[in-house]
């Protein structure tokens, strides 16, 4: 955004950050963006002079987008545009999440997680966030803070999941990364809470949920301050389960929408994983997700 943002509008600054550095890479995220921070903005502050000439200078923008991305599925219908955004979040989310478990702690690894966090937040123009992406947006701005911190202090992170109580999202602002205090608080309070800190004690992280050592293509990686290089692993040949081979589905099962809702989510956890080549993750949750529609249960 070229015009500066009026303060009562500051909360959206970071997410209209990032519809900047995806208009190009991205477009559809961009507009995502771009639609949340409009809808944001006018219930913090649609009525002073200055926040109301910024909502309509960002809206004639959303205008011209919708109508260059028309033709983009994405855009028109939104049960696609949900999965777009939602597939681009888990994206980062398992890259950052990679990066973390193998003690590779970089800025970049920090701002995917965190970009991750603001990705989930605009999922909200979709409808409520699932219980799933709350955690997982609970999950990604502590590990952005929590990494962020240790390194600034000069200490070496903990990797992966831990349980810390009452870690705090405050930190002064850090133009080398980018991340305010302000905007690492939870951007709806109605669904995080109201207190500034928030334990990680119960979070937790679905099946499949962290990416394999290869780093995606197309996710910046700088390596200034990685000890060693990120090298593809080689792949083992996971053990199936042979009762499933002939799988059928055994007896009078009756399925609920539950079951099939799980069911979905581990076919989306195996999607996900095969976008990484973690043939492991991808066997392992696609049996899951066969062995529950076959006998309706886990």
């Amino acid at each position: 955004m070229a015009a500066a943002i009026p303060a009562p509008l500051k909360t959206i600054q970071h997410h209209l950050r990032t519809a900047l550095e995806h208009e190009k890479r991205d477009p559809v995220v961009a507009y995502y963006c771009k639609l949340y921070a409009v809808q944001t903005g006018m219930k913090l502050d649609s009525k002073s002079p200055e926040c109301r000439k910024f909502l309509m200078k960002l809206m004639d923008q959303l205008e011209l987008m919708k109508k260059e991305l028309s033709d983009n599925e994405s855009v028109s219908q939104e049960l696609v545009g949900h999965a777009h955004i939602e597939n681009y979040a888990l994206k980062m989310f398992l890259y950052a999440d990679n990066e973390d478990r193998s003690g590779r702690f970089h800025k970049n690894m920090i701002k995917s997680f965190y970009t991750a966090s603001l990705l989930i937040d605009i999922l909200t123009v979709f409808g409520e966030l699932s219980e799933e992406n709350i955690q997982h947006r609970k999950y990604a701005r502590w590990k952005a803070t929590y990494i962020h911190n240790c390194l600034k202090n000069g200490e070496t992170p903990q990797a992966g999941p831990i349980g810390v109580e009452g870690e705090a999202y405050e930190d002064e602002y850090d133009t080398e990364i980018g991340i305010p205090s302000q905007v690492l608080k939870p951007s709806d309070p109605a669904s995080e809470g109201t207190s500034s800190t928030h334990s990680t004690t119960n979070i937790q992280i679905p099946p499949g949920a962290h990416a394999p050592a290869n780093t995606p293509a197309d996710v910046p990686h700088n390596t200034e301050n990685v000890s060693h290089p990120v090298q593809p692993s080689p792949q083992k040949i996971p053990q199936v389960d042979p009762s499933l081979f002939k799988a059928g589905q055994q007896g009078n099962v009756h399925l609920t929408p539950e079951d099939f809702a799980r069911a979905q989510k581990y076919c989306k956890y195996a999607g996900s994983a095969l976008q990484y080549e973690d043939i492991d993750t991808a066997v392992q949750n696609l049996q899951k997700a066969l062995k529950l529609l076959t006998t309706g249960r886990e």
